[in-house]
């Protein structure tokens, strides 16, 4: 986080922790957009197994949504295969749902806010 915001000037507005997820997030707006820097708080959690099997760096892209479930009704319509058919629960009091790599290739995130 120190390059964030000692290098780069940047300030946390947020932290959080999401139970469900096993992670602690930073949250740091960056003009219209935000970069959310993740943090597992438990070595059994989804964020763990995935820098234990690949390191650390980008582990996924979100992309802001006005509506989830109408966003994820299109998507399946559309064969795109998905981790999460209904929302979840993510930081800053979000609905969250998860696309899967095999698509797009990254892991992409639908966000609600």
């Amino acid at each position: 986080m120190k390059l964030y915001t000692n290098v780069l000037g940047l300030e946390v507005s947020q932290i959080e922790t999401v139970a469900e997820q096993k992670v602690k997030a930073a949250i740091i707006p960056v003009g219209e957009s935000t970069i959310e820097l993740l943090e597992s708080t438990s070595p059994e959690g989804t964020l763990a197994k995935f820098i234990e099997k690949r390191g650390e760096g980008i582990h996924h892209l979100a992309l802001r949504v006005s509506n989830i479930e109408q966003a994820l009704e299109t998507l399946k319509e559309k064969g795109i295969p998905l981790i999460d058919e209904k929302p979840r629960k993510g930081v800053e009091n979000t609905r969250i749902a998860f696309l899967h790599p095999q698509g797009a290739k990254i892991l992409l995130e639908l966000v609600e806010y």
